[in-house]
Parts: C-alpha cells; sequence; structure tokens
C-alpha cells in the first residue's frame, strides 16, 4: 500500500430535489420563482482520503449515501458541493444497467466501454478473448445486451470492469447477481487485482466478505460518515447499528426485563407472535469468558457460547418446551435445539413461575451474520406462547490459524511427503 492519495474529497455534499408530481418540475421551469420541490441532501460534508492500494469496504443501510458516494467517485455524478480528486483510471460495476446500451450487443458494449475507459480500439481487441471467456455467455456475446437475464448481464459487466486494468476499481454489490461459480470466479479475481496494487472500493451488505477482502472500511449512515477504520471494528459498529435498528421493533435485552405482556405484540412487535400465556422476559448470549455480548456481539470461530432465556409465566401451562435457532441471512436454521429434545421434561408451571434455560454449545460456522430465534410452546401441537425472531445479532469471525495462507476453516492434517529415497511422515 502506497503513502500517495488518489481520492481526495473534501465537504462533498449531493442535494437531490424531490418532486410530488411529474408536473411540478415543468412548473418551475417556466414559473421562475415557484419551489415546489424539497431538498433531499444524500450526502453531508463526505471528507475522505484513500491511499493508492487500499481496499476499502463501505458499509450503510438502504439509502445511507453509498451509491451516491461511489458513483461521485467514478464520476457519473458531480457533487453539490464540495472538491472531488481522483488520479487514475477508473472501472466501476455501479447498479445494473450503468454504461450498456441495452440496443447494443455484448460485443459492442464492450469496445464501447472500453473506448469510455480510455482504450484504443487495438487494446480493446487484444483483450477481447479475455473478456468473452471471463464472462462465459457463449453465443450471446452477439446477441443485444436487452435479450440477457441479470445473471447474464452482470457477467459481461463485471469480465469488463476487472480486464481494462484499472487503477481504481469500484464494485457496488453487483456480486449478490451471478451464480454461486461465477461469484467464486469474481472473488478470485478481484484478490488478484488488489495483490497487484489495485485501490479497491467495495460495497457489500455481506460483512464477511468486508472483513476478509478489505484492510480498512467506512460506514456511510444518514449520509454522513459514522465511523471509519479497521474492517472488523467497522463491521461492529455497523452491525450494533443495524440491531438497534431492528430492535426498535423489538426491545433490547435490557428492555426486555420490563412487563411486555402489557403490549399489544401484533401491533408492536412484527418479529413477536405467540398467545402470551408465558413471556420470554430476557434473552443474553455469553461468550466463552463469560462475558454478557449485549445486543450484537462478535464472535470467534467455533467459540463456546451460552444461551441464557428467561421466561415469566401468566396463565397456568401444561407443560413448557424453550428453543432456540440460529439463522443465517436467507433464514436457513443451522443450529438450534429444544428443552425437551435435551431431556429436560418441563411439567404444568402456575402462574407467577419463572425458569430460567441455559444453552451451552459451540459455533461451528463460516464467517458472516447471524440472527436468533427463540420460542417456547406448552408442547409440539400446541400454539406458541411466545416466538421472536431476530432476538439478537451477531457475527463469527474466521479463524485465526497463525498460518500464512488462510481459509475460512482450519483443521488438524497429516503430511506426507515421500521421496524416492525415504518417506517422511509429519504429523
Amino acid at each position: 500500500m502506497g503513502d500517495e492519495t488518489v481520492i481526495s474529497l473534501e465537504n462533498v455534499s449531493k442535494c437531490f430535489r424531490r418532486y410530488s408530481h411529474p408536473i411540478d418540475r415543468l412548473k418551475e421551469i417556466f414559473l421562475p420563482g415557484k419551489h415546489l420541490s424539497d431538498e433531499f441532501w444524500a450526502l453531508k460534508n463526505i471528507n475522505l482520503e484513500i491511499y493508492q492500494g487500499q481496499t476499502v469496504g463501505i458499509v450503510g443501510r438502504n439509502g445511507s449515501g453509498k451509491s451516491t458516494l461511489l458513483q461521485i467517485i467514478a464520476g457519473t455524478l458531480t457533487p453539490t458541493t464540495g472538491i472531488v480528486k481522483v488520479r487514475g483510471r477508473v472501472s466501476a460495476l455501479l447498479e445494473l444497467g450503468s454504461g450498456f446500451n441495452p440496443e447494443f450487443t455484448g460485443r459492442q458494449n464492450v469496445f464501447f466501454n472500453g473506448k469510455l475507459l480510455g482504450l484504443s480500439q487495438s487494446e480493446i481487441t487484444d483483450k477481447f478473448d479475455e473478456i468473452a471467456g471471463f464472462a462465459d455467455i457463449g453465443d450471446f456475446i452477439d446477441q443485444p445486451v436487452k435479450t440477457y437475464s441479470s445473471g447474464m448481464f452482470v457477467r459481461l459487466a463485471f469480465a469488463v470492469a476487472v480486464n481494462v486494468e484499472p487503477e481504481i476499481l469500484i464494485v457496488d454489490e453487483a456480486l449478490a447477481v451471478g451464480d454461486v461459480v461465477f461469484q467464486h470466479r469474481c472473488m478470485r479475481k478481484m484478490r488478484s487485482l488488489m495483490d497487484s496494487g489495485v485501490t479497491t472500493l467495495f460495497v457489500s451488505h455481506d460483512s464477511g466478505a468486508i472483513k476478509t477482502l478489505c484492510n480498512s472500511a467506512v460506514m456511510i449512515n444518514e449520509g454522513k460518515i459514522y465511523t471509519s477504520g479497521s474492517a472488523n471494528s467497522v463491521i461492529m459498529q455497523y452491525m450494533k447499528l443495524v440491531t438497534e435498528s431492528e430492535l426498535g421493533i423489538l426491545p433490547t435485552s435490557e428492555s426486555l426485563t420490563e412487563p411486555i405482556h402489557q403490549y399489544t405484540v401484533a401491533k408492536n412487535q412484527p418479529h413477536r407472535r405467540g398467545n402470551q400465556k408465558a413471556l420470554i422476559e430476557k434473552v443474553i448470549m455469553l461468550n466463552h469468558l463469560g462475558e454478557e455480548v449485549g445486543d450484537t456481539a462478535i464472535f470467534a470461530f467455533n467459540e463456546n457460547v451460552k444461551l441464557i432465556i428467561d421466561l415469566q409465566v401468566y396463565t397456568p401451562l401444561q407443560g413448557c418446551i424453550v428453543g432456540f435457532f440460529i439463522c443465517d441471512k436467507n433464514g436457513n436454521e443451522l443450529i438450534g435445539s429444544n428443552t425437551l429434545e435435551e431431556n429436560h421434561v418441563i411439567g404444568k408451571l402456575e402462574p407467577g413461575s419463572k425458569l430460567q434455560i441455559e444453552f451451552q454449545f459451540d459455533l461451528p460456522l463460516r464467517p458472516g451474520a447471524y440472527s436468533l430465534t427463540v420460542a417456547g410452546a406448552e408442547n409440539y401441537t400446541a400454539m406458541t406462547f411466545d416466538w421472536i425472531d431476530n432476538a439478537m445479532v451477531f457475527q463469527v469471525l474466521p479463524p485465526d490459524t497463525g498460518k500464512r495462507i488462510h481459509a475460512w476453516i482450519d483443521i488438524p492434517m497429516n503430511v506426507r511427503v515421500s521421496t524416492s529415497e525415504s518417506q517422511i511422515v509429519i504429523a
């Protein structure tokens, strides 16, 4: 990573005008002095310096201003105020569809985009086979782009962006569209570019990808830089903000100690349901040191954790089963159990009874974000008395192997090296 600043933003702001009706835009033109629009400041006083060779992750909730920031850096938007300085050839893969003419064929769009990026006709010709091979869309390369699926489109767009020898690469969440094989190919190519010194700005909601790919990160919130620093520290702040937003629907672990049966569950807590015969009053997780992690948490790979659920009974129960699921971002249930499956049978309970249930287990999960669902019912056939989705959101870090090669999973290995003279076994 060099000391040269290749991207510099000084007090950059961007204002958009919003109109209630399309005709209002014309009325403003023909009726000077009449204002029929509202100002929306997508960016507010952004100050940012990015050095040559840096890989910077940009995170933030939808509508925070991330895409606007990247478009200003890429030169497709001009700031309302402030100074933007960019040194080097910029190759940007922004929102799906930008930069391609749908009436042109894929081949024509490759040459058109190459020229926009400053390549000569002969340079594009020399690179065309490499671009077409990377995109791997077959005969569709000579068909109009308007006939492409979204996956084919992003294949070609990414192939152009990464094969024109960029000095600055900007990728805005586009990789979520392609198939799994192509996503792996893209990630390998991006790593290769980063290793070669290409300055990269990478926007993604995949916090695991941010922490794995990026050596620093910036978090945008409501048009301002909320925080910046190491990828890990920024992701921690991002997850905390996202979880606090989610917990505007669901109370935090501290506020769950309030008598929540007084609230209307269906009205105030869409992520919570049940007949309220008993309610989960508190949900906490402890790390391997026995420390409470709060509403947002970051755990090491395979860390031993403890989940504690406090239950308050309000109506007589014939029995009680309390359990949990840990889900990935797609809602897939990865880890889960309950008191009955773990051979803890809970009998009849009277109003006023209080229970505390503890589950202790390891987290052998790949790096990424996960959510915790907790629930309780009298039995398997009865309606749940309380079910809480997203009771907590947490992160799992990649394993710290101490090796100079990095992979998501580290397992013990036996290595055998054979020669013509002897056999050596390294355990």
